[in-house]
């Protein structure tokens, strides 16, 4: 296997967009963090609009050192049309500010903001705060930005997009409930 150095500006600092109405968005990041801490290397995962038990929580415990991981949000779930509260808006203000940290410290060489397409989409931060993530990061940082709604400036600043499209979900065809371990 080549190990390339992810510094040099050629190989590493991708911008990754995981958007779309499918499951799968943060599934998808979080593999990428299992693979890439498993390479040794350091992984920083914020969850935005999150503050609720998730199983990925264990993470940090099962990879110490490597992965570190934070939640921004309420355990309230916020819903399209909702008024965000006070608690909102102060989780993804202080959620943007330990995000730009991360992504400019250099201590990271991944960095996943898990919700922020949907944040910004929700109004609790503007497309220009998201875009600003994106500028701040430091050379060779890898970003990956999950969440339904990406908006058209987000995807036109990533490198790679990738759409989950929903073709059939046991959600609605069976009205199945989430289940711990595969959809929290």
């Amino acid at each position: 296997m080549n190990d390339q150095d992810l510094t040099d500006p050629l190989l590493g600092g991708r911008v990754h967009v995981y958007t779309g109405n499918g499951k799968g968005k943060t599934t998808a990041a979080l593999g990428l963090a299992l693979r890439f801490a498993c390479s040794g290397r350091k992984v920083y995962i914020g969850q935005f609009m999150k503050g609720s038990d998730y199983s990925e929580l264990c993470l940090p415990n099962h990879f110490p050192g490597l992965i570190t991981m934070e939640q921004y949000g309420t355990p309230r779930l916020l819903c399209q049309g909702q008024a965000p509260s006070k608690d909102d808006l102060a989780g993804a203000k202080n959620g943007l500010r330990l995000l730009k940290e991360a992504v400019s410290s250099g201590s990271y060489g991944l960095v996943i903001a898990d919700e922020l397409n949907v944040t910004v989409h929700l109004g609790l931060l503007s497309v220009q705060e998201a875009l600003d993530v994106i500028k701040k990061r430091a050379s060779g940082v890898e970003l990956v930005l999950t969440g339904r709604y990406a908006p058209k400036e987000i995807i036109d600043a990533a490198d790679l997009v990738t759409e989950m499209t929903e073709v059939r979900h046991y959600y609605t065809t069976e009205k199945l409930k989430a289940r711990k371990g595969i959809e929290y």
